[in-house]
């Protein structure tokens, strides 16, 4: 039960980051309407499952999460 809390947590903590980071990458790139959202979209999720996988990966190995 311990990881599953622990997956939520990170998941809603990895989806909060990853939505801040695309919409700083299409600011970046001055992206704005359809385009924008579409790129931001795709970015933020490749963002979180990154960081979903590396931090969970770390917690794993550091004897934190099963």
């Amino acid at each position: 039960m311990k990881a599953i809390v622990a997956s939520v947590i990170l998941i809603i903590i990895c989806g909060g980051l990853a939505g801040v980071a695309a919409w700083a990458f299409i600011a970046w790139m001055g992206l704005a309407g359809p385009v924008g959202a579409l790129v931001a979209a795709a970015a933020g999720m490749v963002i979180a499952v990154a960081a979903f996988a590396g931090t969970t990966t770390l917690l794993r190995g550091a004897g934190w999460m099963k």
